[in-house]
């Protein structure tokens, strides 16, 4: 590994706070959606179909929005943009914990619609904090640090519901998220690369990002293949979160989700560790394919030791591939559109996320708790296949116009 890589992107200040607010900003993203489950089927009687739906319609409305927010990133800059989602986000949540359950829905879905794109917010600061030759060691200590927040916010979420009502932890939850989403507006780090001139508009936005880029001049046939990538590997994620689950009810050790889901989350940063510090980029197709075969291996695991282990090993592959899809998405979209390509980027994996979890459901109800991992593992090697394909065809392609 090369760690000098690490030490150089770490040297720049706005990477550095770019880290710090991704790491705060999404902490109450990950605590909340668990948090609301757990408020759902607890505090108001409700069943774990019904919490899901709440679930659903928050996703579909923030995968409605991804986007229409990044586009709004990209004409009008980040505060203009994060200030309205503050709002509605504080008016919204100051209600729904305390409301009854349709009401709860309406409001959680409305929240949605507007929630503050912090991912690709973070995402584009991260990008334009560096270099291009680093910008992959870059978006590697930003996958580490969501990891961070995956497992350290649903742990805080889970245990401080156990200790106190469920609507006062989620209102809390959400108001930090309120908190963190001033906190960005505040800080409103550089989402694009600073022009040679230096040259900025009233809101920070630099003129030579500010012209309007024509979407069918990017969002082409490469574009979408990495998309579907993204969307490939949440949705093997959410199936195999399911999956653990089922494993470890069925091992009658449930007490251990927690433990072999952090595993798992480790496997991930070293994954994104050593990616980062890697010379040369890797196909995010390659690196999907990798996860699903080794995602396949976990319906082999016989306790929760060995399902801890063969979730390490999966783990190792789960922070790169996101990276690389990140990192392909950068190079395929002109700057001054990045933030409806992440936009787009965060809703094809909130999609994959979505389908993952039923998918697997299905397999899982249908022939056991193996199956689960077996479905969603197949399925990324499908798309996998399907990807490097496609590159291999439209390289042969250009290569015979060239010729």
């Amino acid at each position: 590994m090369d760690l000098q890589r690490y030490r150089r992107v770490l040297a720049s200040s706005e990477l550095r706070a770019a880290l710090v607010l991704g790491f705060l900003v999404r902490m109450p993203i990950f605590a909340g959606g668990v948090v609301l489950t757990l408020h759902v089927v607890s505090d108001l009687g409700r069943s774990y179909g019904a919490a899901g739906f709440v679930t659903a319609a928050a996703t579909v409305a923030i995968a409605v929005s991804g986007p229409w927010r990044g586009r709004l990133l990209d004409r009008l800059g980040l505060r203009r943009v994060v200030l309205p989602s503050i709002v509605v986000a504080a008016l919204c949540w100051s209600v729904a914990p305390f409301s009854g359950y349709w009401v709860l829905l309406a409001l959680a879905t409305l929240a949605g619609l507007f929630v503050i794109p912090s991912f690709s917010i973070i995402r584009q600061a991260v990008i334009a904090a560096v270099d291009v030759e680093d910008r992959r060691t870059a978006i590697s200590l930003d996958s580490m640090a969501v990891e961070l927040s995956f497992m350290v916010g649903p742990a805080v979420g889970v245990w401080a519901a156990s200790v106190w009502p469920t609507d006062w932890v989620l209102f809390t939850i959400e108001m930090l998220g309120v908190a963190a989403g001033v906190l960005l507006w505040v800080a409103n780090p550089a989402l694009h690369e600073a022009p040679a001139s230096g040259a900025v508009d009233e809101e920070g936005v630099p003129l030579a990002a500010a012209g309007r880029v024509s979407r069918s001049s990017w969002f082409r046939r490469a574009f979408v293949a990495v998309c579907l990538g993204a969307a490939a590997t949440t949705l093997v994620l959410g199936g195999t979160d399911i999956g653990v689950v089922a494993a470890l009810r069925a091992f009658g050790d449930q007490s251990s989700i927690g433990w072999v889901l952090a595993v798992w989350g480790l496997g991930s940063l070293l994954g994104g560790l050593v990616y980062g510090s890697l010379h040369r980029p890797i196909s995010a197709f390659w690196l999907l394919g990798g996860l699903g075969a080794t995602t396949v291996p976990l319906a082999l695991a016989t306790s929760a030791p060995t399902l801890a282990a063969l979730a390490f090993v999966a783990g190792l592959f789960c922070a790169p591939t996101i990276t690389a899809t990140v990192d392909q998405v950068s190079r395929l979209v002109p700057d001054a559109a990045r933030g409806e390509a992440m936009g787009w980027h965060g809703s094809f994996m909130t999609a994959g996320s979505a389908f993952g979890a039923p998918l697997a459901g299905v397999a899982i109800d249908r022939w056991g708790w193996q199956s689960g991992f077996g479905a969603v593992g197949v399925a990324g090697i499908l798309v996998a296949v399907a990807g490097v394909a496609a590159v291999a065809t439209r390289r042969r392609a250009g290569a015979a116009v060239r010729a």
